[in-house]
């Protein structure tokens, strides 16, 4: 016995998949702000402890009259990031709806929200066709997503190379001095810390070579939708059904070589090499 879809049947059904899509949308914009206030919460939380305990050990140390240029721009640094952990713990308590949960309960509750959504589509039976034609519509989103993503890591890179490169040459010409004064060394200590540091997560994290791959990907992605749409080869079958089902494939091949590029960027470089 089979059992057919009404139209009003149908039409429900794709509201309920709208309301999904809507639902999916809020959790991941609230996923997105929550994300952001903890780690601001724990790296304004964390810096301002860190530079308090180091400026009473400095003053301490060393005295107040010689590093008192050092504190005159230690101190508002501490008030500011005690004044941001405060601001928006603040914010956390004023929170409403989505935004009351944490990062983590947000996650669950995006994975349980699309899994929901999937079970929904299975059970509209869509024809490939009108799978298909979505697909493509989400195009779009997928470019922004990618280019997003590499624009992310292009700043991160970026940042990093000019602690790189400035640090570097602030080091050298602090220790190029005759005579370092002693607030000066702490300071040369310190650039020297925050090269290290840019350098190594440059290094570790490859912030360049995944903008990279995202940008390409993203280039290709665009290049097989734009022949889609003009028509054009690989694209030049007069079937709309098979050339729907060859971008599809060609896509998700693409999708496929981005994962496996991203997996290798997180292999560490001794496992990069086979073993023959």
């Amino acid at each position: 016995m089979t059992v057919e879809v009404t139209p009003q049947g149908t039409a429900a059904r794709v509201e309920a998949l709208i309301r999904h899509k809507k639902h999916i949308a809020e959790i991941r914009a609230a996923l997105r702000i929550r994300s952001l206030q903890t780690a601001t919460r724990w790296i304004s939380g964390t810096l301002a402890v860190f530079l308090l305990f180091g400026f009473v050990i400095a003053n301490v140390a060393v005295g107040w009259s010689s590093l008192a240029l050092a504190n005159k721009i230690a101190l508002p640094v501490v008030v500011l990031s005690a004044g941001t952990f405060l601001a928006v713990g603040a914010m956390e308590e004023k929170a409403k709806g989505h935004y009351t949960k944490t990062a983590r309960e947000l996650k669950i509750e995006l994975e349980a929200a699309e899994e929901l959504r999937l079970l929904d589509a299975a059970r509209l039976g869509l024809p490939v066709a009108d799978r298909q034609y979505s697909y493509k519509d989400a195009i779009p989103a997928e470019l922004d997503s990618l280019r997003k993503d590499g624009r992310k890591y292009r700043r991160k890179h970026n940042l990093a190379q000019s602690v790189i490169i400035l640090g570097s040459l602030a080091g050298t010409a602090l220790s190029g001095l005759a005579d370092t004064p002693a607030p000066l060394k702490y300071w040369i200590m310190g650039i020297t810390f925050a090269v290290g540091a840019a350098a190594g997560f440059t290094g570790y994290y490859k912030w360049r070579e995944r903008a990279f791959y995202l940008q390409q990907t993203a280039d290709d992605i665009e290049r097989h939708a734009t022949a889609f749409e003009l028509g054009i080869y690989p694209y030049d079958d007069p079937d709309e059904n098979d050339r729907l089902a060859k971008l599809a494939k060609e896509i998700e091949l693409l999708r496929v070589e981005q994962r496996k590029r991203e997996q290798q960027l997180d292999q560490p470089h001794e496992g990069s090499a086979e073993v023959v």
